[in-house]
């Protein structure tokens, strides 16, 4: 198992308990990018007006994708708190599979400004977001 894969099931073994009740799981990284794809599976639980997600959903999977775009790219990252989030809804999320991405954009060691996207089953984007995070890291041992 590459060392890729070994970060990938990590992520996913320590995920949050609502990412899995999503359907959400990690499916790539790239380190040297700061950057993270999610898959969610949704169901119709997590939608009104039949098939539509809520816009709170989007937010905390856009939120996720790009929390862990951080954490896959410094291991020294322990926690991230979202300070601010806006996001954008371009089109209609539905139910279904949907790809998510994380982006880190700049990276300090206290706070981070990150990216996201959210596309829909036929590569349709459907919102997008913007963050700062506070970081928190591993003490160092001085």
């Amino acid at each position: 198992m590459s060392d890729k894969q070994k970060l990938i099931d990590t992520l996913n073994r320590q995920a949050p308990p609502f990412l899995p009740i999503m359907g959400g799981k990690i499916i790539d990284i790239d380190s040297e990018r700061h950057w993270a794809c999610f898959e969610f599976n949704i169901g119709k639980n997590f939608c009104h007006s039949i098939d539509i997600v809520q816009g709170g959903f989007v937010t905390a999977m856009l939120d996720a994708a790009m929390a862990h775009a951080l954490f896959a790219s410094q291991s020294d990252v322990i926690a991230v708190s979202s300070l601010e989030i806006k996001t954008s809804f371009l089109n209609s999320t539905r139910a279904g599979k949907l790809r998510v991405e994380g982006e880190v954009i700049k990276n300090g060691f206290k706070t981070a400004f990150l990216q996201g996207r959210l596309y829909n089953e036929e590569g349709t984007l459907c919102a997008t977001a913007s963050s700062v995070a506070k970081v928190g890291r591993k003490k160092s041992e001085a």
